[in-house]
């Protein structure tokens, strides 16, 4: 399950090169009010340590005096320990933490069925295989919840669905199904040397950063295609005035240079693929600069997720705009790089 929370305070972070809380097999407190109560606190935090278990609070928030107390155990005594803010608002939240409760085994602490953190019990705790707490969200693995418990949960949500005419409440149940059904799956990283492994994991974090971002918004034709034939669309567009027209003429330009350069650095004449295809109707055709022939970009697999150039073309429109309306610009004066010296002769070389 993930839930849209971050750790309330950074001073829970175990990873700092991640800059996550990352807890194995933590017990996990669910409460629906805000925690306030520094002697609840440090009776549960007992229970965790008794266990040695690391533990996982989530709640609608915890105030100061408590959140001092969690942190200071966690920096002075070194027992792990996070605090998250329960996702959702009003009833969406109380379902949100039920849900929660059902997935990993546990209780949800309320005031509504006469339970409060003075009275709580080991048994009332949830658990899972591993939490992994980032700045902004929650991911709990592997929740020690009855399966057949959470089966009925899932399909009580799916009866809800149908059966509601809101369409606002449809939306939120659609997600607490699809949160509390969805799978997560775990990618193991090797390789020779720390070094490898480090580089294939960033290429792997990338890869799933691309496929969400995929996900969202879709994919267009890749290798810098899909900006090429956008600007065959500003063709169309009206200008009013001569600067106008310039100023078009300029995002065209731009708009054709990922294809330029690709087919530049392939040792072909970029000119000459951009307009090859401006020249064809065919929106997914391309150039493959590995094996040097045109293809669809679709099919070969060369595809970008649209969200990333979108705001590519987002970002760089706003940074241009910002460098037309400024007065100056302060760079760095390029530095020439001297030649390298001739090689003096070697002694003992004469016949």
């Amino acid at each position: 399950m993930k839930l849209d929370r971050g750790y309330i305070s950074p001073y829970f972070i175990t990873n700092s090169k991640a800059q996550k809380c990352e807890l194995e097999d933590p017990l996990i407190l669910i409460h629906d009010k805000k925690v306030t109560n520094m002697h609840a606190v440090v009776k549960v935090l007992e229970m965790a340590l008794k266990k040695q278990r690391p533990l996982l609070i989530v709640a609608e928030d915890v105030e100061s005096e408590a959140l001092g107390t969690l942190i200071i155990n966690k920096l002075r005594a070194g027992i792990k320990v996070c605090a998250v803010k329960a996702p959702g608002f009003g009833e969406n939240r109380k379902a949100n933490l039920q849900d929660l409760a059902i997935l990993t085994g546990g209780e949800v602490i309320t005031e509504e069925l006469g339970m409060n953190l003075e009275n709580v019990e080991p048994h009332m705790l949830g658990s899972c295989k591993k939490v992994t707490v980032s700045k902004d969200d929650t991911v709990i693995l592997d929740g020690a919840g009855d399966k057949k418990s959470i089966e009925e949960r899932a399909d009580q949500i799916r009866s809800a669905v149908e059966n509601s005419t809101s369409d606002y409440d449809k939306e939120k149940l659609q997600e607490r199904l699809a949160k509390l059904s969805g799978g997560v799956a775990v990618l193991k990283i090797g390789g020779a040397s720390e070094a490898e492994v480090g580089e294939k994991k960033d290429r792997v974090t990338d890869a799933l950063n691309a496929t969400k971002a995929a996900v969202e918004e879709g994919i267009v034709p890749g290798g810098g295609v899909a900006l090429l034939y956008a600007s065959k669309e500003l063709d169309k567009l009206q200008t009013a005035n001569f600067d106008q027209k310039i100023g078009v003429q300029i995002i065209q330009n731009a708009l054709k240079t990922p294809v330029h350069t690709i087919a530049s650095n392939a040792g072909v004449e970029g000119a000459v693929v951009v307009g090859k295809l401006l020249e064809q109707g065919n929106t997914d055709l391309g150039y493959d600069a590995a094996k040097d022939e045109y293809v669809d970009m679709v099919k070969a697999g060369i595809i970008d997720p649209l969200k990333v150039i979108r705001t590519a073309l987002v970002d760089a429109a706003s940074v241009s705009s910002l460098m037309t309306t400024t007065e100056s610009i302060i760079v760095e004066i390029p530095k020439e790089e001297a030649p390298a010296p001739a090689m003096g002769g070697m002694g003992g070389m004469d016949y």
